[in-house]
């Protein structure tokens, strides 16, 4: 059996990622009940609006879910707390030091997933003793690597890194791009942006009908010298683009993005000054669908392709 579905006791290799403004008790027990691993998006919560969703997620699923914590959130310490109290199985880390939480959670029994960007990364996080290991690449809509290393060359690289388990995520949003990553070395992908435009994505309708209208190129890598996203190019990615032209410091980078700007426009629907993040894959997202019909074309269209190609693509020189 798939090392990912062993490690999680989910039925299939698929993880949704933890995305702030999007990923609340709704999304995420829809995945578990649907056959992946939900995860609720920490980032986005204070410390007692997670704890209300872990008890909900709680209720609305007896299967596996997850929380995903930035470790650069500002109540980590609550948080993970909270994680232990509430007895959640799975926790999915990322923008921080592996080594900083992940013994601490596995000594209470937690499976502990880390996002990377580099095949360095990847290593450190297998000293730091982690379960499994998210390879994000260049592509996705959260928060990338500054190197910029798309997921058909960090999966590879990152599998030679290590043996653990190992997740694509990063351009992920169907089953022929499932397989083409698992070809590639990974064992399964955690998949944001699909879900993110979900119907039972937290997510603002007016955000979500604007991505299903994106077309190629639509969205772009920015914020570099902060923590690097892929916004929507609106009114405020082009603030944001004109100061980072003009060689606009850290600082200044942050007065712009102010306070809950990405609350402005993934949440409350602010299309023009709202921050809005998503995955390059967005222009291959044209429909707002249930989970449990994202999941059910997910794999349909993984088992079609792969039966394909095993049957008329074997080449011989």
């Amino acid at each position: 059996m798939n090392r990912v579905c062993n490690l999680f006791n989910i039925k299939y290799p698929v993880i949704q990622g933890g995305m702030v403004w999007c990923s609340g008790w709704k999304l995420a027990s829809a995945v578990s009940n649907a056959g992946g691993l939900g995860l609720i998006g920490a980032g986005s919560m204070y410390p007692e609006v997670l704890e209300e969703h872990i008890i909900k997620c709680k209720k609305a699923t007896s299967l596996p879910f997850g929380v995903n914590v930035p470790l650069m959130y500002p109540e980590v310490e609550k948080v993970m707390n909270i994680i232990v109290d509430q007895k959640v199985p799975v926790v999915s880390t990322s923008a921080g030091s592996p080594k900083n939480w992940t013994g601490w959670l596995k000594e209470r029994g937690i499976i502990v997933a880390h996002v990377v960007s580099s095949a360095f990364f990847a290593q450190k996080c297998e000293v730091a003793g982690v379960d499994a290991i998210v390879a994000e690449g260049f592509e996705a809509g959260g928060h990338n690597g500054r190197e910029e290393t798309t997921t058909l060359t960090l999966i590879p690289s990152v599998r030679k890194a290590t043996s653990l388990p190992l997740l694509a995520a990063g351009g992920i949003s169907s089953g022929r791009s499932m397989l083409a990553a698992m070809a590639l070395g990974a064992e399964g992908a955690q998949i944001g942006s699909r879900f993110a435009i979900s119907e039972e994505s937290s997510a603002h309708h007016e955000f979500k009908k604007l991505v299903t209208e994106l077309g190629e190129g639509g969205t772009k890598l920015s914020l570099k010298k902060l923590a690097p996203v892929r916004l929507i190019k609106n009114e405020f990615f082009k603030a944001v683009f004109d100061a980072e032209q003009n060689g606009a410091s850290a600082e200044e980078l942050n007065k712009l993005l102010g306070r809950g700007r990405a609350k402005k426009g993934m949440f409350e629907g602010d299309m023009k000054e709202g921050e809005l993040e998503i995955g390059q894959v967005a222009s291959l997202i044209s429909e707002i669908k249930p989970v449990k019909q994202i999941m059910t074309d997910i794999i349909t269209e993984y088992n079609s392709v792969r039966k394909e190609m095993a049957k008329g693509n074997s080449f011989e020189f």
